[in-house]
């Protein structure tokens, strides 16, 4: 049996991972609450990306924790599409739980299938990820690992929808966030310890690509889309501000219909010359002065 090692960066993956999970979990939550104060097409938009980016987050969190993962005696590559179905798998079955959370109407329900929805997705998509391992070996998996990882998966999906439904305020959805980072990171970690590996020795080439080569350009990139969509959450009005920018412009706008009001026996000036009076005349009478003789 092959040597399975976790970490051969030492810490930087498991910690780099966390962060990543915590950076989705985050923004996912954050778009989840807007989600909830929006109607229509602005609550599926929301909607949308609070599943791509807990969807993102998750999938960069387990591939930037298997940069990190080597077996004695083998290479590992990775099979590409499979790879990319993974991510696609996790976006989809996250969406179907964030989905039924966004328009269930009874919370309890839908908070439920919600976060089995999710968690299964999330331990699908650990699995999917695992299927696209090669390596000159067998992989096999202890089974009770594998099903604590799955409910440690439906878990951490159920607490982290039920925190979007109930927890508004920015720092305690920070705190969720970081919690539901450690609930990922820790199904990411005890479906690895599941894992076995027999070791066969060859010196035949492996197909697919190596994580340098394809895992780590991804994971940049989508972790720099985390990133990009996160300033803009933060950037973006939400709805209470919102409506409390409009109600300041209402405030502030000119009545239209308000009324100019002239002095006490004003009267226009006439359209054009011509006239025996001056404008003056027509503007203002004059009352009697010097021995009642008025003025010219």
């Amino acid at each position: 049996m092959g040597h399975l090692d976790h970490a051969t960066f030492g810490w930087l993956t498991p910690v780099l991972s966390y962060a990543m999970a915590c950076i989705g979990a985050a923004l996912g939550l954050r778009c989840t609450v807007r989600a909830l104060d929006a109607t229509g097409r602005s609550r599926r938009n929301w909607l949308l990306t609070a599943a791509s980016a807990i969807g993102t987050g998750i999938w960069t969190m387990h591939f930037v924790a298997m940069l990190g993962f080597g077996v004695t005696g083998t290479d590992i590559r990775y099979d590409v599409p499979l790879t990319i179905l993974s991510l696609l798998i996790a976006m989809a079955v996250v969406g179907v739980g964030v989905f039924a959370v966004g328009h269930g109407g009874d919370r309890i329900r839908s908070l439920l299938i919600g976060g089995l929805t999710t968690g299964v997705g999330v331990a699908s998509m650990h699995y999917m990820g695992m299927a696209a391992l090669r390596l000159h070996g067998q992989v096999t998996y202890d089974p009770m690992l594998v099903a604590l990882s799955v409910v440690i998966a439906v878990v951490a999906a159920t607490a982290a929808l039920w925190a979007a439904l109930n927890i508004h305020a920015p720092a305690a959805v920070a705190v969720a966030s970081l919690v539901m980072g450690a609930a990922v990171s820790s199904m990411h970690y005890t479906g690895m310890f599941a894992v076995r590996v027999e070791v066969s020795p060859s010196t035949a080439a492996l197909p697919g690509a190596t994580a340098m080569q394809f895992i780590f350009p991804l994971a940049v990139g989508l972790g720099s889309y985390l990133f990009i969509t996160s300033a803009f959450v933060a950037l973006s009005p939400t709805a209470r501000e919102r409506a409390a920018y409009a109600s300041a412009e209402r405030l502030t706008e000119p009545d239209e219909r308000a009324v100019d009001v002239a002095p006490p026996g004003y009267r226009p000036e006439p359209a054009s010359a011509g006239t025996a009076r001056t404008a003056a005349s027509y503007a203002y009478p004059v009352g009697p002065v010097d021995g009642g003789r008025d003025h010219p």
